[in-house]
């Protein structure tokens, strides 16, 4: 099996290296490489590169994921999220590729406070939540065998992160406040790899297996209480906290205005991905303690 990847060096791509490199041939690609084409801010030649390696799989892990920086500046992230991974769609279904793609809880308007299942209305609010719902909508169109997972909160032990904020902002003051009215689930970037690998496995044997499915890790928590959890590991196992716990502070997301709307609710249910695949997610504290032991490790 040959397996081409997009957007190697980003969080999600340096761990799919990982997770795919057993499926067979790996031919991981990034906006810079320069033996094929990959920049995504030129979509047409993308087409060219799909047609040179001829993959069996294509997997895309590229994207513009600065939310509210999109909002300035729309047409880039059309072109990245929507116009990109059509080109790569067309030359799948012409190919006969499996093509997978991510996609975000943003597509939907984060109402309410129960899991979105995957035939839920779409109704995003954010340039980023349309230009993601736009590419899952031009890679359907395009007929190619595909697997689209839907994701949220997602982080690696490699880069910056959530977690990572907040414990440098522990050890700098005595007081934060912390958004608590936003509901997902922190999933790791190990996982949705991990997961890619076995789906595509399964999907290469079964073809009916292919369309759009919710991948994030188990339970549900807001970032307030993801940061408390944080805060509470650092100090315990000894680095510098200069916050109380006492001293972390819940605020709406009213109180911090941005230029993009972010959902209140990102729950995803991932049923349909677990029974397809004879899957059983692990509990989001269990990927982000291992993360943090990985990051801050003696």
């Amino acid at each position: 099996m040959k397996v081409l990847l997009f957007g190697k060096g980003g969080q999600v791509g340096w761990e799919l290296q990982r997770a795919l490199a057993p499926l067979g041939e790996l031919v991981a690609l990034d906006f810079d490489s320069t033996d094929h084409h990959a920049d995504f801010t030129r979509p047409a030649p993308l087409a060219e590169t799909v047609r040179a390696l001829r993959p069996d799989v294509i997997v895309n892990a590229a994207a513009h994921t600065a939310v509210d920086k999109a909002e300035s500046e729309p047409e880039l992230a059309a072109t990245l999220n929507a116009e990109a991974p059509r080109v790569i769609a067309r030359e799948a279904s012409a190919l006969g590729a499996l093509f997978v793609h991510y996609s975000t809880d943003y597509v939907f308007d984060g109402s309410g406070d129960t899991p979105r299942d995957e035939s839920a209305p779409t109704a995003p609010l954010s340039v980023y939540g349309r230009t993601k719902l736009e590419g899952e909508n031009e890679i359907r169109a395009s007929g190619c065998e595909h697997l689209i997972l839907r994701t949220s909160w997602v982080y690696a032990a490699r880069g910056g992160n959530f977690a990572r904020t907040m414990i440098k902002l522990a050890a700098e003051r005595e007081v934060l406040s912390v958004i608590d009215d936003q509901y997902g689930a922190p999933t790791g970037a190990e996982l949705l790899a991990d997961v890619t690998a076995h789906a595509i496995r399964a999907c290469r044997a079964d073809a009916s297996l292919a369309g759009t499915y919710h991948c994030v890790a188990g339970g549900v928590t807001n970032w307030f209480e993801y940061a408390k959890v944080v805060i509470e590991w650092a100090r315990a196992n000894g680095l510098p906290i200069k916050v109380a716990a006492d001293t972390i502070k819940p605020v709406p997301t009213s109180g911090y205005p941005t230029p993009a709307r972010r959902p209140l609710n990102s729950r995803l249910d991932t049923r349909k991905l677990c029974g397809a695949f004879g899957l059983a997610l692990p509990h989001w504290r269990v990927g982000v303690e291992r993360m943090l032991k990985e990051a801050y490790a003696k």
